[in-house]
């Protein structure tokens, strides 16, 4: 009986390794797959008067619930678990009667929040700092401190204009993210009501000593905006809300602004 050569033994070593990685590759990249199904599994079928026979999850199927806790004391969750869904009846109609078509707001898209001004029923509660659970977002006024630095411009008091170059209100305040430590919202004084919206800051411009401009809304539909239940705390879902409708104003603002160039 001859031996068996070194070398024959330790390419069947490396076949054996590379085979273990491939099962293995193909086993993690199923797991995260699977774990991906968490959130938004399984699907909801788009397809009118019929009865789904079996859940929309795919392969694989979506994984067994597993509990969160939440930080700050605040519970747990379990995913997947029950969510909380939008009534989208008489809101949207498929544009075409087949599955997957596209949906066409039957209102106001920016109002009624689809499309680009789309938003998820996130939890009705602030976003809270991680050392002392205070609410993250806050009016300057409600944050002790803190305050606009020297060298930047202040444009507390100064009118805010839209789309339509017509006063829309006046800025009384500034909020600010004490985690990120970053201005996040300008608050706006809506002209003759005194009702007050929270403008992304991102979707403002300003030059000098000139006005706060907003890009994304009108005049009327800044007044017509989406607003904090408290004055000076905004929750996850306000959040969305807003920056989904100020957001969507990109797209919706304007009549023509959805529509092809050509």
């Amino acid at each position: 009986m001859q031996p068996i050569p070194p070398t024959s033994v330790f390419q069947d070593i490396a076949a054996l390794s590379l085979y273990a990685f491939y099962a293995f590759f193909l086993g993690l990249v199923l797991w995260l797959h699977r774990e991906g199904k968490r959130e938004g599994y399984p699907l909801i079928s788009d397809r009118e008067g019929r009865d789904l026979r079996a859940p929309i999850e795919g392969f694989p199927a979506t994984p067994d619930p597993k509990t969160y806790i939440l930080p700050h004391g605040h519970g747990a969750v379990s995913a997947p678990g029950p969510r909380a869904e939008r009534d989208m009846n008489g809101i949207l109609v498929a544009y075409d009667p087949f599955p997957g078509a596209s949906q066409v707001p039957l209102v106001d898209p920016m109002q009624a929040g689809v499309g680009a001004a789309s938003y998820a029923l996130r939890a009705d509660t602030p976003d809270l700092t991680w050392d002392e659970a205070d609410p993250k977002i806050v009016p300057l006024r409600a944050a002790p401190g803190w305050t606009v630095a020297e060298e930047d411009p202040e444009i507390r008091g100064r009118p805010v204009f839209g789309l339509d170059r017509k006063v829309a209100g006046t800025v009384v305040d500034l909020w600010v993210d004490k985690s990120d430590v970053l201005l996040r919202y300008v608050e706006v004084e809506v002209a003759g009501s005194g009702k007050r919206v929270l403008i992304p800051l991102g979707l403002v411009r300003w030059s000098g000593e000139g006005p706060v401009i907003c890009d994304t809304a009108t005049c009327a539909q800044i007044a017509a905006a989406p607003t904090t239940a408290h004055p000076e705390r905004v929750t996850l879902r306000e959040e969305d809300r807003i920056s989904g409708y100020f957001g969507g104003g990109e797209l919706y603002a304007l009549p023509g602004d959805s529509e092809s160039f050509v």
